[in-house]
């Protein structure tokens, strides 16, 4: 039908400006009748080559609403029906032309254009809803039963963009679980397929590696935790998916979740913010104090004389002084030191039954 509009359209206002232009006799043929048919049969043998992709197009679309949630479809309506009653506003100007495909065909592909933008937005605003709707004005509330109001800041209920390595990780999912994240996560259709390429790669560590991070990507779908959406869209321009992602950030005022130390800087280079989980990681590493006492495994021996390495169930290092003469034992230590280094914490320790025998002699 779409095919058949457009000929007819096309068929009634341009073929007598086209027999014109060529000088050709048509004079004993020529009617608007002739004309819309003559249109007609060319669009519709053009359907013959493009029905099919069109109607996949629309499957997809199909395939889509269908998993779509209420808020997200009444957010897309309102923004569709605003954008529609815009472009019959700027249609308004076409009218007075007396082209048919000016004052009929143009208002009609304003009208499309003006909806799928409404569409985008109602879409990548859905969180901006609630707000429309919120009551300006607030009762005040008793002492007695003081509700405190939710503030909404920077923070609050941002979508949370999810990369293809905190997906191979799979912390995510135990973040997830532990109730700390709130909001969406989004995964982008692109990360999506870089996981797929990652799991069918050759290397069998690969391999092992994206199935990984389909696997968690499915609890956290299934299990519901958190809402989990995926983002359609992608920009072809742009080869890179952490530039890609970055860009999708800017244009969603999202946050990305990663553990890419690369990604991290480059993101905060462009404004983009970012929750690191090794960082969170690391900030929530036990603290060890001078004079506390461990015991620990000394596992291999240190770079120094006579040291031996040990480490904290987190992964601390732990250097031994004299560690060498208790390689594969468990013992007691005290700490001297720690310091903080760009891999991460290191603790200094001395055997703390040494320092008792001593105490003993004095």
């Amino acid at each position: 039908m779409i095919f058949a509009f457009l000929g007819i359209g096309a068929g009634y206002s341009f073929l007598p400006v086209l027999w014109r232009i060529l000088n050709l006799d048509v004079s004993g043929i020529h009617n608007p009748i002739v004309d819309m048919f003559i249109g007609f049969v060319i669009m519709m043998l053009l359907s013959l080559v493009l029905t099919d992709p069109l109607a996949k197009l629309l499957k997809k679309v199909e395939e889509s609403l269908t998993h779509q949630k209420p808020e997200l479809i009444i957010s897309e309506s309102i923004a569709i029906i605003v954008s529609l009653v815009l472009a019959v506003l700027i249609s308004t100007i076409f009218w007075q032309s007396s082209m048919f495909f000016v004052n009929t065909i143009l208002p009609l592909i304003t009208m499309i254009i003006f909806a799928y933008l409404g569409w985008f937005v109602g879409r990548t605003r859905v969180g901006d809803l609630p707000k429309l709707f919120s009551s300006r004005n607030k009762k005040k509330e008793t002492e007695e039963n003081t509700v405190l109001e939710r503030k909404v800041g920077d923070n609050f209920y941002k979508y949370k963009l999810l990369d293809t390595n905190i997906l191979i990780d799979g912390r995510i999912y135990d973040l997830a679980k532990t109730g700390f994240l709130e909001g969406t996560l989004v995964v982008p259709n692109f990360v999506l397929y870089e996981l797929q390429y990652i799991a069918d790669s050759g290397d069998s560590i690969k391999r092992v590696r994206g199935r990984r991070g389909l696997d968690i990507l499915n609890k956290l779908q299934n299990e519901k935790i958190v809402p989990v959406e995926m983002y359609e869209g992608d920009f072809e321009d742009i080869q890179e998916v952490d530039s890609k992602l970055i860009k999708l950030a800017k244009l969603l005022d999202a946050v990305i979740v990663t553990n890419d130390y690369n990604l991290n800087k480059v993101s905060e280079f462009q404004n983009v913010k970012v929750l690191n989980v090794n960082a969170l990681a690391k900030s929530l590493k036990p603290r060890v104090i001078p004079g506390e006492r461990l015991n620990v495994m000394v596992i291999k021996n240190g770079t120094e004389r006579q040291q031996g390495v040990a480490y904290l169930d987190d992964g601390t290092m732990i250097v031994v002084e004299d560690g060498r003469y208790y390689m594969n034992k468990t013992i007691e230590v005290e700490v001297t030191s720690a310091i903080q280094t760009d891999a991460g914490r290191m603790i200094f320790a001395k055997p703390y039954h040494s320092k008792k025998k001593l105490r003993e002699k004095n």
